[in-house]
């Protein structure tokens, strides 16, 4: 007696059945990568979540401290108070520089909106493991938010920074409406920049330790306690791409955009050559650059 053994289907043939038969029934794959502009949609949709997430991370962030609200001010007052004594009065990178408080002030609460936008960026999605694993929803919405956190926040130190600017006597102009454009451009790279982060940290969460180092040497080289013009001024021996390296340091030239927008005594021959242009260029490449390389990987979050 005879028996006819069927041969079982390849896996290629299976998964070929298995893909029409989803397909005629309109599913997908869970937590595929949408085309991009599906994702700028979905991102835009929920735009809401997006403000309300990033106002609630900010009120909880000092809900446990008996000043509350007050340290949003206070916290960048003391950095400036501190890089004051140090730099300004120890170093004596003040001579030279008119108004320098508010120069530093302004330089210091520029600084540490890029600054802190990138290091909560670089978390954005290794500590928020469970919300990304929990809920489906545009994972660069974490790293955004994260950046909108720091833009309200800089937003309260901008009040103690024009009032800073009223007592030591520097007048209000009409160039301080060129705060708005320079912040938007800002926010845009610090976002973009904070993506590309919030992917590499994703997979190699031990970025977040070296990123302080890496921060902090970006601090000394943008011009945030002393000036890049009279640090160029008192070195003629320095090669001429050092020179441009440090006038179109991304974080310099959103700092002295914003010195030129609201200190008097800054005038425009202490900006560098095109120095909007490199703004804008800075804003799109990363801006761009990394919301793209972000959404690349958007279906491995969480995974792993």
């Amino acid at each position: 007696m005879s028996q006819v053994l069927d041969t079982p289907p390849s896996p290629t043939a299976a998964q070929e059945d298995l893909a029409a038969l989803a397909a005629r029934h309109g599913l997908s794959v869970s937590g595929a990568r949408p085309p991009l502009p599906e994702y700028i949609r979905q991102l835009w949709a929920r735009r809401h979540f997006i403000t309300a997430f990033a106002t609630a991370k900010l009120t909880a962030q000092y809900s446990q401290a008996k000043l509350g609200q007050l340290w949003q001010v206070m916290t960048p007052l003391l950095n400036a108070a501190v890089y004051y004594f140090i730099f300004g009065v120890l170093l004596g990178t003040k001579r030279g520089v008119p108004d320098y408080i508010p120069f530093l002030v302004t330089g210091v609460f520029v600084w540490t909106f890029t600054q802190t936008s990138i290091m909560t960026g670089t978390r954005a999605i290794s500590g928020s493991i469970g919300l990304v694993r929990a809920l489906h929803f545009p994972r660069a919405a974490l790293p955004i938010s994260f950046c909108l956190q720091q833009l309200q926040q800089l937003l309260f130190s901008m009040a103690a920074l024009v009032l800073i600017l009223f007592i030591v006597g520097v007048p209000p102009a009409l160039s301080w409406f060129l705060v708005i454009p320079v912040l938007l451009l800002q926010f845009v790279f610090n976002a973009g920049a904070s993506m590309v982060l919030a992917r590499i940290g994703a997979k190699t969460p031990d970025i977040a330790q070296l990123m302080p180092f890496i921060l902090r040497t970006w601090m000394y080289v943008s011009g945030v306690m002393w000036s890049i013009d009279n640090l160029l001024k008192q070195h003629h021996g320095w090669p001429v791409w050092l020179d441009d390296v440090l006038r179109a340091n991304p974080a310099a030239v959103y700092i002295d955009l914003m010195r030129f927008a609201l200190i008097d005594s800054f005038h425009a021959s202490k900006l560098p050559p095109h120095v909007w242009a490199w703004a804008v260029g800075w804003a799109v490449l990363a801006g761009i650059g990394g919301f793209i390389y972000f959404w690349k990987a958007e279906e491995t979050y969480g995974r792993g």
